[in-house]
């Protein structure tokens, strides 16, 4: 009977040949009838950048730190301020006396000027009289000229008796104050440093970082910035600012290349010495913006799977512009009203039949 039974489908399958089925084959043996489950998302076009992850320090460039000084020896009378504090333009910084030395030296130059202007007309009268010399006369004049340039010396250090009040060059932060009540300071030596705070209109860097040489070339001047504290309490912090500055060579110390950055603190958290990370966002784009788990890769490069209305799983090639984290910003020809395969891809063929058993979180 068996015998019988293959002897009949074979020739069942002979004359069936031509038909382009197999009276023969099993339910299980057709591929076409397999239904895939699968798990989708919509799909978008939209902006999408590829971080670095930078590290760094809060107002640690020397450029964005000025030092407070007098040009001559004076006393501290009394400080104003303390390291830490904001301090607006023209604000009271410290008490200072000049130095009776200092003071001396400015009344001698007044003193001078008014020696030689007096000179100078009395030689003038005798030369008019034809009772001095040219040579005199021009030696009068020249006398004129140094306790003129003397004088003018003097008020550019702007010596002057009694106390006097320094104030803020401009809005920022005390970093460190050098002195205390009753020093005596040196010409030129420091007194106090000020952070300046970055505004709209301030191109300098308050923050420096540090970067992998290897995303250097990605890092670029006018890249966004995302700045957060690295200390429990900042961890919600965040301030956004712009790429101002990308060095050229790597650190010898750090071993990473420097990026400066100007980001507005002035209502953050974020005071001068905080330490910091930030994310740069590099390669910024339009694409479609998609899953990760979403892209898959054979020997014939990088695709997807969209679900037709049709039901049916079709393949599009897609290529990778950039990663962020777990999304891919891709290009190719996808369709915007198609569902995209997050889940279930691997088992998907072109063609095939897929259920949607519902949507991934995106």
């Amino acid at each position: 009977m068996r015998i019988r039974r293959v002897a009949a489908c074979l020739a069942a399958t002979a004359l069936a040949a031509s038909a382009g089925f197999s009276p023969c084959a099993r339910a299980g043996d057709a591929p076409d009838s397999a239904v895939v489950t699968v798990q989708t998302v919509r799909v978008q076009r939209g902006e999408i950048a590829q971080p670095v992850r930078a590290y760094g320090i809060v107002a640690a460039s020397a450029q964005n730190v000025t030092t407070v000084n007098l040009p001559y020896l004076a006393r501290i009378v009394q400080m104003r301020v303390q390291p830490g504090q904001a301090v607006k333009r023209g604000a009271p910084l410290a008490v200072v006396q000049a130095d009776p030395s200092a003071v001396l030296a400015a009344a001698q130059a007044r003193s001078a000027l008014a020696l030689a202007q007096g000179e100078l007309g009395r030689t003038q009268s005798l030369y008019d009289k034809g009772l001095a010399t040219q040579s005199q006369l021009a030696a009068a004049k020249k006398a004129l000229l140094d306790a003129e340039q003397a004088l003018g010396a003097q008020e550019q250090l702007g010596t002057a008796s009694g106390n006097k009040m320094l104030v803020a060059p401009m809005d920022g932060v005390v970093l460190q104050v050098s002195v205390a009540q009753g020093d005596q300071v040196q010409p030129g030596a420091a007194i106090l440093q000020l952070a300046a705070g970055a505004s709209g209109n301030d191109a300098r860097a308050n923050v420096v970082l540090g970067i992998e040489p290897s995303d250097a070339a990605a890092v670029h001047v006018g890249d966004t910035i995302t700045l957060h504290g690295l200390s429990t309490a900042l961890a919600k912090a965040v301030a956004t600012g712009r790429v101002v500055m990308v060095g050229a060579s790597v650190d010898a110390q750090s071993q990473l290349v420097d990026v400066g950055a100007n980001v507005p603190l002035g209502q953050t958290a974020f005071i001068p010495g905080t330490r910091v990370s930030a994310d740069i966002a590099t390669l910024t784009g339009t694409h479609w913006v998609v899953p990760r788990s979403a892209v898959l890769k054979d020997e014939n490069g990088e695709y997807v799977f969209q679900v037709t209305p049709d039901h049916k799983a079709q393949r599009i090639t897609v290529f990778t512009r950039v990663e962020d984290a777990d999304r891919y910003g891709v290009d190719g020809m996808l369709n915007a009203s198609e569902p995209l395969v997050v889940s279930g891809n691997y088992e998907l063929q072109d063609g095939m039949a897929v259920q949607i058993a519902g949507s991934a979180a995106r």
